[in-house]
């Protein structure tokens, strides 16, 4: 009989449908399993098939999901990895999802990034799936307009790389520094010292003459993931392991061949010891003031504006297979910075933090566990400071919704869930029992009921509720911009914990109280 009377106050039926809202936004995916596509490369076999990149903004349950490969379904992420490595180069590869099925020619690589499926629509941050986080500041004052600007082109540099999982933000400090945040999902120390912390200066020299540089004002077109235009073309043992090289073409713009044909016109013509006509000065090629690789320069391109041009360098390794992937990776940064251009201003790291997805895991379950023992201490103190269980399960059921409905707007906003989001959802709920039991002591006193009614008693509870609610709020504000944004995640989630409990799940709770203390 109470039960109902219970659901009908409007303040308990506004909790609940909180938590329907919530729910649905998480989208708890029980039993999920199998492969879900997180990232297609651009101008790879993937895209060409038709398989579309999502978005930043595609939720982790609506990911198109791959359900079977040339026949076999697929259940895991190794079961995928197994199947694909065992095709043989430039055979059919036929990808069944549950949107459509793609037919695709093995290269190199597929295109494909792909990760287990989603059990929900929560995502995780840095701390919990592993990566990287740098924090970054520009070497000299730049403006607000010259800060967007370099992100963007930040963004541009690591989409095209093939990264996946970016978060990009602006933030300060509380003394006005300017900084830029960077957390990729999947990405090495090394990845994102050679992407990000430098500036990306790419120039091809004809001695002290700059014939052409990267980004879109010297290059017209890259080439990547065609085999016929770019890959490794040689391997060889040497002392100390394997050196591989790598080539791809890319075409010049008019102005950057003219510029080519003008630094060759005066060069002579030498013999080179293979027999060939070659003229007498290199084309170098520097990243970052850093000589890359240097190539002869045939005879016929004397004072000719030639558009079509063959960029190389190598790699090495112990085995050839490493020199292979090493030459891949040189490969793929280079042609990165040629497409992107040169970052407009010269970055310092500040900090760099590195997290392995093993332990992102081990964090992750950690944390559920935590959470789990700290409620259920929490029972047993209720129930020993009461001896009463309809005191004691509803304190514990309205905690357990408050982080639900955290968590669902988190998923709402797509915001991240990080372990300082964790131990801000931790601080709110601690704080959201100790005003609960604020309020039981309140409406069962026996000291206060001759003085004063039930509603008055639970006025006093609010009161003393509302004014620690501003003192946590003021409290968090600073650390939404102390230590350059890096405590943003806790402050911002203690503040959403404790709004949501003072204005939805307190009310709700004393509603609750007041009818299952009633005589």
């Amino acid at each position: 009989m109470k039960l109902f009377k219970i659901l009908k106050k409007t303040r308990v039926v506004i909790l609940l449908i909180f938590i329907i809202i919530s729910l649905l936004a998480i989208n708890p995916q029980f039993g999920a399993q199998g492969v879900a596509i997180k990232n297609v490369a651009k101008n790879s076999t993937a895209e060409f098939a038709g398989i579309i990149n999502p978005s930043a903004e595609t939720s982790p349950t609506t990911l198109e999901k791959i359900k079977e490969v040339n026949g076999e379904t697929i259940t895991s992420l190794e079961q995928y990895s197994s199947i694909i490595d065992s095709i043989e180069e430039n055979s059919k590869v036929t990808i069944t999802t549950n949107k459509d099925s793609y037919t695709l020619l093995k290269s190199d690589n597929l295109g494909l990034e792909v990760q287990d499926v989603s059990t929900s629509n929560i995502r995780k941050g840095l701390d919990l799936q592993g990566g990287t986080r740098v924090l970054l500041k520009p070497e000299t004052e730049i403006s607000e307009q010259e800060r967007t600007e370099l992100i963007d082109t930040m963004r541009y540099r690591l989409d095209t790389y093939g990264l996946k999982d970016i978060e990009i933000r602006k933030t300060n400090d509380l003394l006005g520094n300017k900084y830029i945040l960077v957390e990729l999902a999947g990405a090495t120390k090394q990845e994102v010292t050679e992407l990000i912390a430098s500036q990306g200066s790419f120039e091809a020299r004809i001695g002290d003459d700059v014939v052409f540089s990267g980004g879109k004002k010297d290059i017209t077109f890259v080439c990547r993931n065609d085999g016929s235009c770019a890959g490794i073309r040689d391997c060889s043992k040497v002392q100390d392991g394997y050196y591989c090289k790598f080539e791809f073409q890319i075409k010049l713009t008019q102005e950057s061949a003219e510029r080519h044909a003008a630094a060759t016109d005066e060069l002579t013509v030498n013999i080179s010891q293979s027999g060939q006509e070659m003229l007498s000065k290199t084309i170098d090629f520097y990243l970052d003031n850093t000589l890359v690789d240097s190539l002869q320069i045939s005879a016929d391109l004397k004072g000719q504006a030639a558009t079509d041009i063959v960029i190389s360098g190598p790699g090495t390794g112990n085995t050839e297979q490493e020199a292979i992937q090493d030459s891949l990776k040189s490969m793929n940064k280079l042609q990165t910075i040629l497409i992107t251009g040169s970052f407009p201003h010269k970055l310092e790291i500040v900090k760099l933090d590195s997290i392995s997805p093993l332990l992102g895991g081990e964090f992750m379950r950690n944390a559920i566990i935590t959470g789990l023992l700290a409620i259920l201490a929490v029972a047993i103190v209720i129930f020993i400071r009461y001896r009463k269980l309809n005191i004691a399960i509803p304190l514990v059921l309205t905690s357990i919704f408050e982080v639900i409905i955290i968590l669902g707007i988190s998923a709402l906003f797509k915001r991240q869930l990080d372990l300082a989001a964790i131990a801000g959802i931790i601080a709110a709920v601690g704080t959201g029992v100790d005003h609960q039991i604020v309020i039981v002591d309140e409406t069962l006193s026996k000291m206060t009921e001759q003085f004063y009614s039930w509603k008055q008693r639970i006025k006093r509870a609010l009161f003393i509720i509302m004014a620690a609610y501003f003192t946590t709020l003021f409290a968090m504000m600073p650390l939404l911009f102390a230590g350059a944004g890096l405590l943003k995640g806790f402050a911002f989630t203690t503040i959403l914990g404790i709004t949501v409990g003072v204005f939805l799940t307190r009310p709700a709770f004393a509603a609750i109280i007041e009818t299952l203390t009633e005589e």
